[in-house]
């Protein structure tokens, strides 16, 4: 452990560089802020993007400390905090990006509006592996398209970080899930209670038909962007909603307009980035508790453990499409 005025932390200096381990400063809980101790950071695809130099939209210039989830405990608390205290197990997608420092160092100050209570039932390194993904699904199914019971939801890329929790959430409010990916996922999904569609067989035509009667889905998710939204605005019904977490490509809008169907778009790091929503990340951070704590919703975590001298495979797992679920670097 470093002293108490610094902290260990990895750095990258430029894109495409090495993690290097250094002792810096130690933050200081300002206002509005409470000091973590950071037990475990979430590794995401994004931060594999940022440290490659290919995330513009995040704006965080190298060199950085990296890692946008993280999971720990209330060391210190700034003055005018009252909703936390110190020795509090808490969790949130708390920097990272925008020239925020991240989670892979031994402490950080955070902003309280992007944290909440960590689920009592999950692990450090389990609750780690929420935040972003748990957001983004939220922000898409309850807050964008209003999802409800009896409504038949598809989820395209269901078993992916984003996908696998929206899955979850739409199950916790009686919806009908669907969830397209590949045949190796089936049985994951079916535990979901998600009715499994091979992403290799048949036309999106072909599972409309088949699951809804040519009717389509009420609520669509698109985790995967470019041929993914196309087939959500095909598949969604007459008044339904789509919704991306990915929908940065140029689209035909004709067959989402023909069925008077709205459209949605979900940036979760606005509020990191712009300062505007940041306690709305905090609330949905405190439904997901609830939903932990209920048994409505857990992680689908890969088997293996890294720390802080690994991180560097944790980045490889993810870039080479090799993680068999979330990734999450134990740091304390």
């Amino acid at each position: 452990m470093s002293s108490k005025s610094t902290m260990k932390a990895l750095l990258v200096d430029a894109p495409q560089g090495a993690f290097r381990q250094t002792e810096i400063a130690r933050p200081e809980a300002a206002k509005g802020q409470v000091l973590v101790r950071i037990q475990a950071s979430g590794v995401n695809p994004l931060d594999t993007k940022i440290r490659a130099g290919n995330a513009a939209h995040a704006r965080h210039p190298l060199p950085a400390i990296l890692g946008i989830d993280m999971a720990g405990i209330v060391e210190a608390v700034g003055s005018d905090v009252t909703g936390f205290r110190r020795g509090d197990a808490v969790y949130g997608m708390t920097g990272g990006v925008g020239g925020i420092q991240g989670s892979l160092a031994e402490f950080a100050a955070v902003d309280v509006d992007l944290i909440a209570l960590k689920p009592s039932n999950l692990s450090m390194r389990e609750t780690a592996a929420l935040p972003l993904a748990a957001i983004t699904a939220w922000e898409g199914l309850v807050d964008r398209a209003k999802v409800a019971s009896g409504q038949r939801v598809l989820v395209i890329g269901g078993a992916g970080g984003v996908g696998h929790i929206a899955v979850q959430i739409a199950r916790a409010v009686g919806a009908e899930v669907y969830a397209i990916d590949g045949a190796a996922k089936a049985d994951y999904l079916r535990s979901l209670g998600a009715t499994a569609i091979d992403r290799a067989v048949g036309t999106i035509e072909d599972h409309v038909a088949t699951y809804t009667g040519g009717r389509g889905f009420d609520v669509v998710y698109d985790t995967a962007g470019g041929a993914g939204l196309d087939m959500a605005f095909k598949a969604v019904s007459r008044f339904g909603h789509v919704v991306s977490a990915l929908g940065w490509g140029t689209h035909a809008l004709a067959p989402l307009s023909f069925k008077a169907a709205s459209y949605s778009g979900v940036f979760t790091l606005l509020p990191l980035l712009t300062g505007e929503g940041r306690a709305h990340h905090g609330e949905i951070l405190r439904g997901v508790t609830r939903l932990a704590e209920a048994g409505k919703l857990l992680p689908r975590m890969d088997s293996r453990r890294f720390s802080l001298a690994d991180v560097a495979e944790a980045h490889r797992l993810i870039e080479s499409r090799e993680a068999e679920g979330k990734l999450v670097v134990e740091i304390d």
